[in-house]
């Protein structure tokens, strides 16, 4: 087994390893992971470490244990992302897409802005703002529709901001920094859970007349650059079923 090149612990690059691997796919459910024993030999670690990387594989919910017979891998929906995941995961390797994710019905307009984007992008209601719209999935369906509402302004640097495709040449918040000079600085991230309209259950390819009755996720993120400048407003809008879910450190 090849070495992980990170300093986490010897159980949770075992952990990260299974997580990769089931998340993308390459490990369908149904699919039996190595016995304690086995895994503690392919790793080369001991079987308390093994067991550890099979107990956190349960606690997040991707395998369950048989009696008898070992530990199965389950078919859940991956949880979505936020603004500011998808800009971490983009800042580093250049796409913003999660494990065995895609992108597609990108759209971009010029539009009136709404009276709640006004009021976070401090612009007066019903300015000119550039809406960019994108819908994120995976093999379950819809993980997330994704809006993006940045001020007209940066569209006369960035003329791509308001066109019907992906961008290339980094984010648009890479973009933005690029051609004002100014670095993205702060961000503010808010999490909540709404019932869905039918305006929200069309986003999400459902029948408006008649939207789940269970609340979705719902995540924004405010991205200020070092003059303060508000340059973006993301509205992350989870499929039915998606949990948000992040991971730190905890230290004693």
């Amino acid at each position: 087994m090849a070495e992980q090149a990170d300093n986490r612990a010897p159980y949770a690059q075992i952990a990260a390893h299974y997580t990769e691997l089931i998340t993308s796919g390459a490990l369908e459910p149904g699919t039996l992971l190595p016995s304690i024993k086995n895994l503690a030999q392919e790793w080369k670690v001991s079987t308390a470490t093994a067991e550890k990387a099979l107990r956190k594989l349960r606690t997040d919910g991707l395998v369950r244990g048989i009696h008898g017979i070992g530990t199965e891998v389950l078919d859940r929906p991956a949880p979505m992302s936020s603004g500011s995941q998808r800009q971490d995961r983009g800042g580093r390797s250049g796409s913003s897409w999660g494990s065995d994710e895609r992108s597609d019905s990108h759209q971009a307009a010029v539009v009136a802005a709404p009276a709640d984007v006004a009021r976070v992008l401090n612009i007066p209601p019903g300015s000119d703002v550039i809406r960019r719209r994108r819908v994120y999935r995976d093999r379950h369906g819809i993980v997330a529709h994704s809006t993006s509402w940045i001020p007209a302004s940066y569209g006369k640097l960035i003329p791509e901001l308001a066109k019907s495709e992906r961008l290339t040449g980094g984010t648009s918040l890479q973009l933005i920094a690029q051609a004002t000079g100014l670095p993205i600085t702060h961000r503010i991230d808010t999490a909540s859970a709404r019932l869905l309209t039918s305006e929200d259950a069309q986003l999400l390819e459902l029948d408006p007349t008649n939207p789940p009755a269970e609340p979705v996720v719902v995540m924004t993120a405010k991205f200020v650059d070092s003059e303060s400048n508000v340059v973006e407003y993301g509205v992350d809008l989870g499929g039915p079923g998606r949990t948000w879910r992040t991971e730190s450190d905890v230290s004693q």
